[in-house]
């Protein structure tokens, strides 16, 4: 038998987001902005949530999400992609 390493909080917390349509959106749009994309190269909708799963497990450098909660480098990284994912959001409230 292996020993599961078991999500608290911020696991839960990085769940909800990757199942968020919106953080795929800010994916979409962020990718495009980091590489020069026009919105017909890169449309919106292209990012899924399991493009989302995968940009939360490899910026936080983890290998499952449950992680996060006991690593504090990986709990602090996802701090910032909420704390950036927010920002944008504020932004987009703005620009309307």
């Amino acid at each position: 038998m292996t020993d599961q390493v078991k999500g608290g909080p911020q696991s839960r917390r990085a769940a909800m987001l990757c199942q968020n349509p919106r953080f795929a959106l800010y994916l979409d749009q962020r990718r495009r902005l980091r590489h020069g994309l026009a919105l017909a190269d890169l449309p919106d909708g292209t990012h899924s949530e399991q493009d989302a799963i995968d940009f939360i497990r490899e910026s936080c450098g983890v290998t499952s999400r449950a992680e996060i909660d006991h690593y504090a480098t990986a709990s602090v990284m996802l701090e910032r992609i909420i704390t950036d994912y927010q920002r944008w959001e504020r932004q987009q409230r703005v620009a309307r």
